[in-house]
């Protein structure tokens, strides 16, 4: 029997909203599991790398150059980004897209930058404007930096490996290199320019995402649909088809759907968690939400009528 996966957003995301009566008793009834949270645990139930090593900066690398040019060394996001200061420290408040990067802070931003990185034997370059790397050497170690999932809107130092690790040769590289980035952008005149057009100025580099690239992955769905540079990654390493989000067509074969970035939570209740709920008499189904929590439907579960319906996903 076919399957549909949804990865859904954590199920705070939909609480207190009351759910459609058949979609609450389907709930009730299916097999429920909780799992490991975040975004590394949630796609590793779906995708699993081999060698078993992870890295986002390896895998988007692959979307957004090729499968060649990601194998060839270890990479690092080094994404730009904004930190404010206030009262009790920093402030990470914006990331990469987050921040409307254009082509032309790339332009103007790198050639200042890329000196910094080269004296240390790395490259820092920006396929996309958005997305930043710097290549290093397959054998470098690197500290495990924090993703901007877990950071963003955190105090950085929270989050600071530098300071958790002060005594590693490679942590106190890393300071020195993120301290200079931070002199070079704050004193960079695009920056003025950004702020005088109401953008937020690019005065750090958020590195994080470190590691080499898996021999393959196998996914347990041939078609992954998607607007995550990520999973497109993901998809290209493991031979899978990869299309946006606005590409599916309910034709009831196997697939996964990345819905982790919904905005309106009643909205993905009424277009697709209460629709796929009642197409479980042909495919199994499959819900994926980021805190761990994971619902299988399967059209066998309508006998169980014994278990109560489930009023909210998160009260």
């Amino acid at each position: 029997m076919a399957r549909l996966t949804l990865l859904l957003p954590a199920t705070t995301k939909f609480a207190g909203i009351a759910l459609p009566a058949m979609l609450a008793k389907a709930l009730g009834r299916a097999d429920r599991g909780v799992h490991a949270t975040g975004t590394q645990a949630q796609l590793s139930r779906h995708f699993r790398p081999l060698p078993d090593r992870w890295s986002d900066a390896a895998l988007t690398r692959v979307a957004d150059t090729d499968e060649g040019d990601a194998r060839m060394s270890m990479w690092l996001r080094a994404d730009p980004a904004y930190i404010r200061p206030d009262i009790n420290g920093a402030r990470l408040l914006g990331i990469g897209g987050q921040l409307g990067i254009e082509q032309a802070d790339v332009d103007a931003f790198l050639p200042a930058l890329r000196p910094l990185f080269g004296d240390a034997g790395f490259i820092l370059d920006a396929p996309h404007p958005s997305r930043w790397y710097l290549r290093l050497p397959r054998e470098a170690k690197v500290p495990a930096f924090a993703s901007p999932d877990h950071a963003l809107g955190d105090d950085v130092f929270e989050h600071d490996v530098f300071d958790q690790s002060r005594d590693a040769p490679e942590a106190r590289r890393w300071r020195v290199l993120s301290s200079e980035a931070q002199v070079t952008l704050h004193n960079h005149p695009r920056n003025a320019e950004r702020i005088a057009a109401g953008k937020p100025p690019v005065n750090s580099l958020w590195f994080w995402g470190g590691g080499l690239l898996p021999d393959s992955i196998a996914g347990d769905s041939p078609t992954v649909y998607s607007d995550d540079v990520l999973l497109h990654g993901i998809a290209r390493i493991g031979k899978l088809v990869a299309m946006p989000m606005n590409a599916y067509a309910n034709s009831g074969n196997d697939a996964l759907v990345d819905l982790r970035a919904v905005r309106d939570p009643r909205a993905a209740i009424e277009s697709w968690l209460a629709p796929v709920t009642a197409s479980t008499a042909t495919r199994e189904v499959v819900l994926d939400f980021a805190d761990g929590q994971v619902f299988d439907l399967r059209a066998n579960q309508r006998w169980r009528f014994w278990r109560r319906a489930v009023a909210a996903l998160q009260d």
